[in-house]
């Protein structure tokens, strides 16, 4: 019973997260010059320099440059959010200046 329950706790969650810490670093080593992407902090920007445990990061229209160290990188290219639910009641306010004008 015990090899059972270890079996399966290594196929729901070891594995899985493994998976993922492989794919995380594989994405950081195929980074290059040109390519978009977002920090764990959320910064987005494009890369100017790949070193070989940094990278240098371009930010924004006057071209800020800030150097990062690859495990701080969160994704290739810009995350973006889903659309937040508007609440009921602005649902209510923007139908009725709709229905005054």
């Amino acid at each position: 019973m015990i090899v059972v329950m270890i079996a399966v706790m290594y196929f729901m969650l070891i594995r899985p997260e493994n998976k993922k810490k492989k794919a995380a670093e594989e994405m950081r080593s195929s980074l290059k010059v040109g390519d978009t992407i977002t920090t764990i902090g959320g910064i987005v920007g494009t890369i100017c320099a790949v070193k070989e445990q940094t990278i240098v990061m371009e930010t924004g229209a006057d071209r800020v440059r800030i150097e990062f160290t690859k495990w701080a990188i969160s994704s290739k290219g810009t995350q973006s959010t889903e659309e937040a639910p508007v609440p009921e009641k602005e649902e209510k306010k923007d139908k009725d200046k709709k229905d005054k004008k």
